[in-house]
């Protein structure tokens, strides 16, 4: 007998759907058929049943966090049930071990995660029997009896497993270590909260952190524009000045004169360009393309259009969600003519079918079995949906999806672009573009779906010939001002992730992160987003992405390190892919990792000679958390006050009186001094005696100095004092 291992009971409840079964507890039993002679069993994981042992699972010692125990790297990585799912974990450990089950077929996603995810499972329960896998694009029943019948050898998707493993135990090590270390820093700058830091949400953040400040440091500047209405015997025609194709002008005064100048003046027709221009179809949706799409046309997040998206899989509408690809094989192309024509049932579809193509068989802006990698576009099924029990968010999902693969089938749209050219009183240059819809094509599908509205139109133009005269009845000033970059949305966002190699100035890196995934995959892009807000490092308003002051004071921190540029994630996916193919060691890779981990941790300590904390930021962060409130306990008395009768205080990043705000006292030292830690115990003697003992190993510039710090009476600062020698 054979058992199948799903990934979660929706999706072992559609493989077990095409056939006579009987329901047990945690698992489906299969009754003989053609598929599976001697019957079989159906059972689930409930996701990532096991997880990797926590740092203290390893070494009790590794349970609090310090400075000394970094890095942390096991010997061998372990994996453990995950507490919740023990009951589910011990259904699939007994149904393995039965003597009768001679072959294990795996039945996770078709994807890296699926693979590790059952793979794991196997190796805890510490069974060792013949496997096959299960590799479908869609849980419809002719789809599910299709990959039973045409079983993968198990070791076809061997290395797949050895890549998410390697990036599993990879992201873990960088993840812990460098978590604990920026924490520990940060906390004794001052910065009391838990700072969590990840391959792919680091450099993510930072992007989002570079907006942040190209948005604040932003200083908009005014510009004029000049408009003119010319009339040429009844007939107008609406332009704008320009000079060298550039029409904004930056001194009022100027743009006034031009316009005065050109009032009821002569104009002429100088030039007439008209060009026609063809549009194809959009392409296929990826995940990432849906995503931004979903976002931009209901602001739904795109960890929300993935839950929304996997529903519908699961219900056999749509194909597996989270692929990379935005083409098909001829496979799949080869069944389009047939859903669509059964899509012609669906009375909001009915009068957009047939479509003007039959087949996009031949069509390689479609259909390229190259640019295909593990699954295909996202397409609709041959199952046809009951629209009315659709939820009100699945139904746009699946709407989008059913558009874009019909306006595959349309012809191109077609448009007439007219630009004139026009000069006014022979000197005075203007222009005037529009453009007319020759043939609609595509957009029928999609820009007249109801929830998507069309791009603006440009303004219709009048009928006019080269050289015609006219006279400019109206000139008008515009003033304007420059525009801050816009903030991302959440789908912008995941846009950016893909592309992430446009921010690398290096060719090479750039060419890697286009050959991969850009930062994260299809599957983890709106998991991270969603990290990101829950660790409190952005906020979404509006559907505008908005880094916090946590999230700005980690990156301020971090500086220019490897952790937040997306080169390491190039290189890091570059090798995984490798891996994936077969064509380089899981174990080179993770020796690499551990390397890796040590050079962060010395970057790390000489980073933090240079930090210097906003300190309203650092209070800000700390008030804010919300796991830490013992840290708004009284701060550490140092001593009395030299200007008043005040304490000194230790605020974290500075040593201040208590009178400060209702004394106004200004006695302050900052804690760090030209790369040097001022410590409590020279504070308190420059408290008491007026002056530090001998601090050595001040840093100005490239020189190196010691000396005594002593408070000046008379600019109410500290100041060095140097030994006679």
């Amino acid at each position: 007998m054979k058992i199948v291992i799903a990934e979660k009971p929706d999706q072992a409840a559609k493989l077990a759907a095409p056939f006579s079964f009987t329901k047990k507890p945690g698992y489906f039993e299969v009754k003989p058929n053609t598929y599976f002679p001697n019957g079989a069993l159906i059972t689930w994981a409930v996701g990532h049943l096991c997880e990797l042992k926590a740092p203290e699972e390893y070494n009790p010692a590794w349970k609090k966090w310090t400075l000394e125990a970094l890095p942390i790297i096991p010997d061998r990585f372990e994996y453990k049930v995950a507490k919740s799912k023990y009951k589910q974990f011990n259904v699939i450990k007994g149904l393995v071990k039965r003597p009768d089950i001679r072959e294990i077929i795996i039945g996770g996603d078709a994807g890296r995660e699926g693979e590790l995810i059952i793979r794991t499972i196997l190796k805890v329960c510490a069974v060792n029997k013949p496997m096959k896998r299960l590799w479908i694009s869609s849980l419809t029943e002719n789809a599910v009896k299709n990959g039973f019948a045409n079983l993968l050898p198990e070791e076809k998707t061997r290395d797949i497993y050895f890549e998410a493993l390697s990036r599993s135990c990879a992201d873990w090590l960088i993840g812990i270590n460098t978590s604990r270390l920026y924490t520990i820093l940060l906390k004794k700058n001052g910065v009391k909260d838990v700072f969590s830091i990840g391959r792919v949400q680091t450099p993510t953040l930072a992007l989002i952190v570079k907006r942040e400040h190209e948005i604040a440091n932003f200083k908009p500047e005014p510009f004029w524009e000049v408009e003119a209405e010319f009339n040429f015997d009844g007939k107008i025609l609406r332009a704008k000045w320009h000079k060298n194709n550039i029409s904004r002008v930056q001194e009022e005064k100027q743009a006034i004169a031009i316009a005065n100048f050109c009032l009821n003046k002569n104009v002429e027709i100088t030039r007439i360009k008209k060009e026609t221009k063809q549009y194809a179809p959009p392409l296929l949706f990826n995940l990432s393309a849906l995503q931004a799409t979903a976002n931009k046309a209901y602001k739904l997040s795109p960890q929300h259009t993935l839950d929304i998206l996997q529903k519908l899989y699961l219900k056999g509408l749509v194909s597996y969600p989270r692929s990379d690809s935005q083409f098909l094989t001829n496979e799949e192309a080869k069944t389009l003519p047939n859903i669509l024509n059964n899509l012609r049932n669906v009375d909001k579809y009915k009068n957009l079918l047939p479509p003007p193509t039959n087949s996009i068989l031949n069509n390689k802006r479609f259909v390229n079995e190259k640019k295909v990698t593990d699954h295909h576009a996202i397409i609709i099924t041959e199952k046809l949906p009951n629209i009315s029990k659709l939820s009100s968010e699945e139904e746009k999902i699946y709407d989008l999806i059913v558009r874009q693969v019909i306006a595959a089938h349309y012809n191109n749209a077609v448009f007439s672009y007219t630009t004139i050219h026009t000069l006014v009183e022979k000197r005075a240059e203007f222009i005037s573009k529009g453009k007319v819809q020759i043939e609609e094509g595509w957009r029928k599908v999609i820009y007249h779906s109801k929830d998507i509205s069309s791009s603006e139109e440009e303004a219709l133009l009048p009928h006019l010939q080269e050289n015609e005269l006219g006279i400019v009845s109206k000139t008008n000033v515009k003033n304007s001002e420059t525009q801050p970059p816009n903030r991302y949305s959440e789908g912008n966002l995941i846009t950016v992730m893909k592309t992430a190699g446009k921010h690398l100035e290096d060719v090479e890196l750039e060419k890697v992160l286009s050959n991969t995934e850009g930062l994260g995959t299809e599957a983890t892009r709106a998991g991270i987003i969603g990290t990101l807000k829950d660790r409190n490092y952005i906020e979404v308003k509006k559907n505008q992405v908005f880094a916090t002051t946590k999230g700005m004071l980690l990156i301020e921190a971090l500086g220019e390190s490897i952790l937040t540029s997306p080169s390491m994630t190039g290189k890091w996916e570059q090798r995984l892919s490798e891996i994936g193919e077969g064509n380089a060691s899981p174990k080179a890779f993770m020796e690499q990792v551990k390397k890796l981990a040590d050079k962060l941790i010395l970057d790390a300590n000489e980073r933090e000679k240079e930090w210097a904390f906003n300190q309203a930021a650092v209070e800000k962060i700390t008030a804010n958390n919300p796991y830490n409130k013992k840290y708004k306990k009284e701060k550490m008395i140092i001593g009395k006050c030299i200007l008043c009768e005040g304490s000194i205080l230790d605020h974290g990043t500075f040593y201040g009186c208590s009178n400060y705000k209702n004394a106004n006292c200004k006695f302050t030292v900052s804690k760090k001094i030209l790369r040097k830690t001022i410590t409590q115990a020279n504070v308190k003697k420059l408290l008491t005696t007026g002056e530090t003992s001998l601090i050595k190993g001040f840093k100005k510039g490239e020189k190196y100095f010691d000396a005594h710090i002593v408070w000046d009476k008379n600019t109410q600062k500290v100041i060095f004092k140097f030994n006679k020698e």
